[in-house]
């Protein structure tokens, strides 16, 4: 079985903000992938799995084939002969572990489907969004389907609001840059649900609901504009201010145990952190001016290089 891989992806910017129509920028990172493969269903990685997409094809079944439609005789046929998802992208950690997925699935299996290779407007992105959204909503109960999408076109997404996207560049690495974007491993995996689920309930409260619009979100635009541009040096100050607005409005998604080294990081300025996805554990997204000194400070985490600048 010849299937191609498909790799993590890290939103940037845009966590819970993209619900509310503020400005995201999402990235493949080929770090991670995972791909479809035929497997020997007495290995209980193999048989495991694919109960898992056994039970994704029923889903599937019932979505409306006018939006999507697919070749279910080719996926039962494949699921007959073991077929299972192959993944080294770690679930529950924020990268995508099921945009891969459901990229993949799309990609073996949708009928008419757009491909990378044809000229991609900016609504062909939107109704292949909007298809993710729909194949991923298995997993989160509710997703924006920018998983997959980033997955599956391994291109910078960039989000200008919920029907506004565009595939984009973004400013070339510095390999010798002492600047870096980095990912911090809380050493526990989380649930998106369960943290979507909170935020919409905080938002129902009204002061909480303006800070999310005044600040968060009119910060989260500037952040994505700033990367951008490349101009780190705005970056930075509105980085800090993201990270203050995330510390004191999205505690229940940051793991207890970060919270020290999330306010030391503020009053240092050696890094600044983020959430990365949902929240709730996973990995936590790191910003430094100095990735020396702060793997020095932060030695006793496991910390990954995502962006050089």
């Amino acid at each position: 079985m010849k299937a191609p891989l498909f790799y993590s992806k890290i939103l940037l910017f845009g966590e819970y903000g993209i619900i509310k129509n503020s400005k995201g920028l999402s990235i493949p990172y080929n770090f991670y992938k995972g791909g479809l493969k035929l497997g020997d269903l007495r290995i209980d990685k193999v048989k495991k799995s694919n109960e898992n997409l056994l039970t994704f094809r029923d889903y599937l079944l019932k979505l409306d084939n006018s939006i999507v439609l697919f070749d279910f005789n080719k996926m039962n046929d494949d699921l007959l002969k073991g077929m299972y998802f192959d993944s080294t992208i770690p679930q529950g950690y924020g990268i995508g572990s099921s945009g891969a997925l459901v990229a993949a699935f799309y990609d073996r299996y949708a009928e008419n489907k757009i491909t990378v290779l044809e000229n991609l407007t900016k609504d062909k992105i939107t109704v292949l969004k909007n298809i993710f959204s729909l194949m991923e909503s298995h997993f989160h109960g509710q997703s924006s389907g920018l998983d997959p999408l980033n997955s599956y076109l391994s291109l910078p997404i960039l989000i200008h609001s919920k029907n506004q996207i565009e595939t984009t560049g973004i400013p070339i690495q510095s390999s010798n840059g002492k600047g870096a974007v980095f990912l911090l491993d809380s050493g526990k995996s989380s649930e998106t649900a369960p943290m979507v689920d909170i935020f919409f309930k905080s938002m129902k409260n009204k002061n909480y609901s303006e800070v999310i619009r005044n600040d968060f979100i009119r910060i989260t635009d500037s952040c994505v504009d700033n990367f951008l541009e490349g101009n780190f040096k705005s970056l930075f100050l509105n980085i800090k201010n993201l990270s203050k607005v995330v510390f004191d409005n999205f505690k229940p998604m940051i793991p207890k145990d970060f919270h020290n080294i999330w306010a030391k990081g503020i009053e240092s300025n050696d890094y600044f952190l983020k959430l990365c996805g949902s929240g709730g554990g996973g990995y936590i997204l790191g910003f430094s001016k100095d990735f020396k000194k702060a793997k020095s400070v932060l030695k006793d985490y496991k910390l990954e290089i995502v962006y050089n600048f």
